[in-house]
């Protein structure tokens, strides 16, 4: 089974598709690749370093909320 998670988007790298997301507290660089119009303070769906799509803010919350509650943060 593989599991995506929401994570912010804090730095954006000019001139290329490659971002900085924070999950958890832990930072890490993604691809932007496959989606458009990406900003600072988004929230995104990631997976294996690819952000797949935007997800709003509160579903980003309640997805991050119930994953904590899980114990998996």
């Amino acid at each position: 089974m593989c599991l995506a998670i929401p994570a912010q988007i804090t730095q954006i790298e000019t001139g290329s598709d490659q971002a900085i997301v924070t999950v958890g507290g832990v930072s890490k660089t993604i691809s932007l690749a496959l989606i458009d119009d990406a900003a600072v303070g988004d929230y995104v769906l990631i997976h294996v370093g690819y952000a797949l799509n935007k997800l709003s803010v509160e579903d980003a919350e309640y997805t991050l909320r119930l994953i904590e509650e899980m114990g998996l943060f």
